[in-house]
């Protein structure tokens, strides 16, 4: 079975064509600023694209759409969904396409999924573990009722479980398997540490509390703000000096680290801390001690009870980082770093379950 994997992102694309669980190749393709700006302000635009690139993208290494068997996306922002593969269906569709729930670059892995899969004849298609996944449920392994991670102090403003979970689900899944244990067996505490963090209680194969990592809560990031003063963050919005796109911008994507000291690249930030910049040792620190304070409320959720405390994204290939965090966690379980991601492998994957009879996909249906 060949099976075609898309990851969109921000000013990217990531693609992957796999025989079964075999990779045959893969691609991340960088859209110029041309490109970007053509497509500014028309979703419509943007998604037909992004099809079109994905189609190019597996013409250039001699395929075609005619003989995929499946095509998988990274799933976007949703209704509070439970992981696993979803059939994109009419529903989903007019969802993502809507942003209903959120603008994400995600959104548009489920939309080019689905024409792709019209374009062969509507083969299966698939998402795994959005961004939206929320197993904020009833678990036997808390003993209660875990509808109590969704309460805030305001009850308009329910806390929302949008994460890096495919990610997540698939790093805990492999150091599972390589404790020589089933998913179901244990509970772990998973950061994803990138442009965003997240960090999540894993209990029994459920994702049983996390931070908001769009947007909302927890640890800043190399570009997010996470945690702020909410009457600060109120009289910025109200001063009459800000418009709404530049409050957002300050929120994601102008905001963390790079707010501090005016760089994304960690490698060089690192650099910088070894050639004797206090500023962005100062901040580093307070990066590491962040992340560190979400992990310690994730112990709490797991009643203490952790079998690993496992550190993954793209900030994990940074000892220098990954060290800070320890010392301040090791207390808790052994900590165990996963550089990187592997989304695409982690898609096809869930994609495959469902192929080989396995699992059953999930079917979307609107709130």
């Amino acid at each position: 079975m060949k099976i075609f994997a898309i990851n969109p992102g921000s000013t990217g694309m990531k693609a992957a064509l796999y025989e079964d669980l075999e990779m045959l190749w893969s691609e991340s393709v960088a859209y110029s600023q041309e490109e970007i700006d053509r497509c500014k302000g028309s979703p419509e635009k943007e998604e037909l694209f992004r099809f079109t690139n994905s189609v190019e993208i597996l013409k250039k290494h001699g395929n075609g759409v005619s003989e995929l068997s499946a095509v998988v996306g990274r799933g976007g922002l949703l209704r509070p969904i439970s992981g696993g593969a979803w059939i994109i269906n009419e529903e989903m569709a007019a969802d993502l396409r809507s942003c209903r729930y959120g603008r994400h670059a995600s959104n548009f892995g489920g939309l080019i999924a689905k024409r792709i899969s019209e374009e062969a004849g509507s083969i299966p298609a698939f998402i795994v573990d959005p961004v939206s996944v929320d197993e904020f449920t009833p678990l036997v392994c808390v003993d209660e009722m875990s509808e109590v991670a969704h309460v805030s102090g305001m009850p308009n403003l329910p806390k929302r479980s949008v994460f890096h979970a495919l990610n997540q689900k698939a790093v805990a899944y492999k150091v599972a398997q390589k404790m020589g244990k089933h998913i179901d067996q244990c509970r772990f505490i998973v950061a994803h540490m990138g442009g965003g963090v997240t960090v999540g209680a894993h209990c029994e194969g459920k994702v049983i509390d996390v931070n908001n990592g769009l947007g909302g809560y927890g640890p800043m990031s190399l570009e997010r703000a996470g945690t702020v003063h909410a009457w600060d963050l109120i009289d910025l919005c109200f001063s009459g000096t800000y418009s709404r796109k530049e409050i957002e911008r300050m929120v994601v994507g102008e905001a963390g680290v790079a707010a501090h000291i005016g760089s994304r690249d960690f490698r060089k930030i690192v650099e910088r801390i070894h050639s004797g910049d206090v500023k962005a040792k100062l901040i580093v620190d307070a990066l590491a001690y962040q992340i560190a304070a979400e992990i310690g409320s994730r112990a709490v959720n797991l009643y203490g009870k952790v079998d690993a405390v496992i550190l993954t994204g793209g900030l994990a290939n940074s000892a220098y980082l990954c060290d800070l965090i320890r010392d301040r966690v090791s207390w808790i379980s052994e900590v165990i770093c996963v550089p990187g991601e592997d989304e695409l492998r982690a898609l096809v994957e869930g994609a495959y379950k469902v192929l080989s009879g396995e699992e059953e996909a999930h079917v979307y249906e609107k709130e």
